[in-house]
């Protein structure tokens, strides 16, 4: 058997703080720009059956309770101790925290109380631009807010996250060098006279600009790499994995570190680029979380490209805390079964296995975050 140490969840978000029906529940399971076909449901995917395998015995059912009934019991218990026996159970001892993701949605701080667990913040960086656009009058005024508020934040983050660049047609802000300052002026002219209050960016050129702004900042980048959520009135995703691999060349000098999120199914592409280039990482967590019973088979494609000092783990999870759990314990049985499956047939020892799980796990998150620095 491979213990693991508690895990460091690289990246969630916070989880919902109201009661939830069974149709807004199972909304929440896939990333979807609807809800489930007329005669189906979300719960028949990989991540429902595993939301009813590894959560109902955190709330004191019987693994693979029906929805009815485990989201019976967890109304029985009120959202806030479902949270915290879900957070408590999956054993990770520490999440950084994106808190751009709009909604009623808890902060790092509520997530790690309920967890019982440290909790830090990866910052949006979108979301700066949001912010400094509903606070400035002019083209000018909405720029050097901007920069004030990147500047900002390195000094109080753990790290700095990107989501919108993963989708069309954003993946020019992948290109291998900052945008010139006339290029910044001109897009931000655009995007501020047509965007509504609240509006997201967008705009390549802006988004350019924010990401090698946070290059700039030396703090660790996360980049959703993969699909990009399906959200309504958003484009499928185009993005061109030769661009990011231009991307990724043209930082290797700069000293920051990026951190590849969520490449499912892309994710053998996210694990080349991290063995091709020192300051490349790749999620190793995702995958598993969204593939269930197919977990094992998702992380043996990465472990066997990836070196594995530049894996760690996140389950990505959303809006529910169930995801967290579900996220954590699927990655730690499926972690445990590839490794010792290699230890059994030889190729590896006893020893070699546990160093490797705990690198995964929670070491290596910890070095490239200097989580140790912060607690």
């Amino acid at each position: 058997m491979i213990e693991t140490p508690p895990l460091v969840d690289q990246y969630c978000h916070g989880f919902l703080r109201t009661e939830l029906g069974l149709g807004t529940f199972e909304a929440q399971l896939i990333r979807s720009a609807g809800p489930p076909a007329a005669g189906t449901t979300f719960f028949d995917t990989q991540t429902g059956f595993a939301v009813r395998r590894w959560c109902p015995p955190l709330l004191g059912l019987e693994p693979h309770a029906t929805p009815a009934r485990y989201l019976a019991r967890r109304r029985e218990l009120g959202t806030a101790e479902s949270a915290r026996l879900l957070l408590r159970g999956s054993r990770v001892a520490a999440y950084l925290v994106d808190t751009g993701v709009p909604g009623d949605l808890t902060g790092p701080k509520e997530l790690g109380l309920a967890g019982d667990a440290d909790a830090f913040e990866a910052v949006r960086l979108e979301l700066l631009a949001e912010q400094a656009a509903d606070t400035s009058g002019t083209v000018a005024a909405f720029l050097a807010n901007l920069a004030q508020a990147v500047h900002h934040a390195a000094t109080g983050a753990t790290a700095f996250t990107c989501g919108a660049a993963s989708g069309h047609p954003a993946t020019l802000a992948y290109a291998p060098e900052p945008p010139d300052p006339g290029e910044v002026r001109g897009a931000a002219d655009r995007w501020l006279a047509r965007r509504r209050p609240g509006g997201a960016v967008r705009d390549p050129v802006l988004l350019r600009h924010l990401m090698w702004s946070a290059v700039a900042s030396g703090l660790p980048l996360q980049l959703h790499t993969g699909a990009g959520a399906a959200e309504p009135g958003r484009r499928p995703d185009r993005s061109d994995p030769a661009l990011l691999t231009e991307f990724v060349r043209a930082t290797a000098g700069a000293g920051t570190r990026l951190v590849l999120l969520g490449g499912y199914p892309y994710h053998r592409h996210a694990a080349q680029l991290a063995a091709a280039f020192p300051h490349v990482y790749a999620d190793a967590g995702a995958g598993p979380g969204q593939t269930g019973a197919r977990a094992a088979a998702v992380l043996g494609e990465v472990l066997e490209i990836a070196p594995f000092g530049k894996l760690l783990f996140s389950s990505g999870g959303g809006q529910l805390p169930e995801l967290r759990a579900v996220g954590a314990l699927v990655f730690r049985e499926a972690l445990g079964r590839v490794l010792a499956g290699w230890v059994g047939e030889g190729s590896w020892s006893w020893r070699d296995a546990g160093r490797v799980a705990a690198m995964v796990a929670a070491g290596n998150a910890r070095r490239v975050y200097r989580l140790d620095e912060r607690s």
